[in-house]
């Protein structure tokens, strides 16, 4: 029997319900052929990952962290063909010497 995969959208309205605490989890969980232990484990993870959506700071450092590298990396970039270049120029001059 294949498992259920379940969109993000889905298990975030079902935690929203039961934190809502309009009905309890079992009813929750029963009204969705859910187990109960399944909308625990997600209401668990939901509210420990809930201060990294309004942690800019975190954000903002990864972002500049990713900026960094890939000015980094076009920075070699740029060395590599300004290096080839160099090393094709010279091969051209050695190869006109040769044939003339």
């Amino acid at each position: 029997m294949p498992k259920t995969v379940y969109t993000a959208k889905f298990k975030a309205d079902r935690v929203l319900e039961v934190i809502s605490g309009e009905e309890t989890l079992g009813a929750i969980a029963a009204r969705h052929n859910l187990h109960p232990n399944v909308l625990r484990n997600w209401k668990k993870e939901f509210l420990e990952k809930a201060p990294q959506l309004f942690d800019e700071s975190s954000h903002k450092r990864d972002q500049a962290t990713k900026e960094h590298e890939r000015e980094s990396e076009y920075e070699e970039l740029l060395k590599t063909v300004g290096q080839l270049t160099i090393e094709r120029d010279w091969l051209k001059k050695i190869c006109r010497s040769v044939w003339t």
